[in-house]
């Protein structure tokens, strides 16, 4: 497994020193979205090759070490840009963002969903590393192991717990910030990974389960999208103070 799994650890190596040259460039105003757009394309570029890993040949042993690794990675340097629609969404609630300019951070964290799938198929069709080589990406993989009814308050759940672990981040220290979302992220699809694959960020649920949504569009678009959803306004809901966080937000 070690030997087929460096191709893949290198293309995402790649994938985020791609996306780190590309984020130094644009300018403040015409830049927000520009950036949303880059990370929500290195987070779901990096997620699909690790789904293709993990149902291909890595070892849950092995594949949380990496879900955990690379969520530190994206921390690091996706800092600032939430990544997440329903993160943009928080951020339009508490009067951070304008409608306008969040609808288009919203549909470039979509635009870059697509295109990152679209660019891992390419690079999946090439048969580079082992884990490509037949991989059966051009269909739904169903990653509903439970009832929609359950699905969707799971992803609720975890959204909600997420967001509001993420309020309480501030009482940690800097250094230790980022690796404490990544534990908890690790944690979460721990629990929850083998019954919907505790995803809670709409964009990449797109991203990783395109032809899903093509087959039973209102089943996943109710788990996927709006179960995260409301469990971000839920946590929001229950607080009574505005919290503006920019922390990398996967989830």
């Amino acid at each position: 497994m070690a030997g087929g799994l460096w191709p893949s650890l290198l293309l995402m190596a790649a994938v985020v020193a791609a996306v780190a040259l590309s984020r130094l460039g644009p300018g403040r105003r015409r830049g927000a979205s520009l950036r949303e757009f880059l990370s929500t394309f290195q987070i779901c570029a990096c997620t699909n090759e690790l789904c293709l890993l993990a149902a291909a040949e890595l070892p849950p042993p092995a594949a949380l070490p990496l879900t955990y690794g690379l969520t530190v990675l994206h921390g690091v340097t996706l800092a600032g840009s939430a990544g997440n629609p329903c993160g943009t969404l928080q951020q339009a609630w508490a009067g951070a963002v304008r409608p306008r300019a969040a609808a288009l951070r919203i549909g470039a964290q979509f635009a870059a969903a697509v295109l990152a799938r679209g660019f891992m198929q390419l690079v999946w069709s090439l048969g580079a590393a082992e884990a490509h080589v037949g991989a059966r990406w051009q269909r739904c993989g169903h990653p509903l192991q439970t009832t929609e009814v359950q699905a969707f308050f799971i992803e609720l759940l975890f959204s909600a717990v997420f967001q509001l672990a993420v309020l309480r981040v501030d009482l940690i220290h800097p250094n230790l910030r980022v690796h404490f979302i990544a534990l908890l992220i690790t944690m979460l699809v721990y629990s929850g990974g083998n019954l919907t694959g505790a995803i809670f960020n709409p964009a990449l649920a797109f991203s990783l389960h395109p032809y899903c949504f093509y087959e039973n569009f209102l089943s996943y678009s109710l788990v996927y999208w709006l179960a995260p959803s409301l469990g971000k306004f839920l946590k929001m809901l229950s607080t009574l103070r505005k919290h503006n966080t920019c922390l990398f937000c996967m989830g």
